[in-house]
């Protein structure tokens, strides 16, 4: 979250009190929408935990989601070099466009971005008939099967590899990691809980 230094650092008077928000997923980091924050927006947003904006056709504050419940829940705050615009990272509580999309700038997102929505779609499976997917069969086999696969994958993606066969390798490896992320959801783990580990490790 902003430090009591970065707070008293934002340059309210270059924006005339109404300072640019770029709303970013948390995780996928999806761009989720824009919108516009006074102090007292900011602030608000600072105690409650949900972002709130100064809405120009509102003539007030809004708190994105106290119609509909789908609120944008706050995982850190970032002003950019000038002090003038703020990045937030949120955990959406459902679509955040009005439309029922994900992305008020649906259907522009990074590539990394399927990787998080193929996760929620796993997940998704799992009390899921066995009989109506692949991936929720593969739950009712059992973690053994599940690790079975993921070993089998990965010796074919590697044996792919060493035979210098790229389209193959794509294949393998785009079975071994849809294999791997389902291990990981059985196993209560997913890719943020990976990521931060890497990152610990990097540091």
């Amino acid at each position: 979250m902003l430090t009591a230094e970065q707070l008293a650092r934002l340059d309210w008077a270059k924006t005339a009190g109404m300072m640019p928000v770029i709303v970013q997923h948390a995780v996928s980091g999806e761009v989720l929408m824009h919108g516009y924050m006074n102090e007292a927006a900011l602030h608000k947003t600072l105690a409650d935990g949900n972002v709130t904006f100064f809405s120009r056709t509102k003539n007030r504050l809004w708190t994105k989601g106290e119609t509909s419940g789908h609120f944008l829940q706050v995982a850190s705050i970032t002003p950019d070099c000038d002090n003038d615009t703020l990045l937030v990272l949120a955990h959406p509580v459902g679509p955040t466009c009005h439309l029922g999309t994900s992305s008020c700038f649906s259907p522009a997102a990074p590539d990394w971005t399927f990787l998080y929505q193929l996760e929620q779609l796993l997940a998704s499976r799992k009390s899921a008939d066995p009989a109506s997917s692949y991936t929720a069969k593969l739950y009712a086999s059992g973690t053994k099967r599940i690790a079975q696969k993921v070993g089998e994958e990965g010796v074919e993606t590697a044996l792919a590899a060493t035979v210098n066969d790229r389209d193959e390798l794509t294949n393998e490896a785009s079975d071994l990691l849809y294999h791997l992320l389902v291990l990981l959801q059985d196993q209560q783990l997913d890719l943020s809980t990976i990521i931060n580990n890497l990152r610990a490790r990097h540091q």
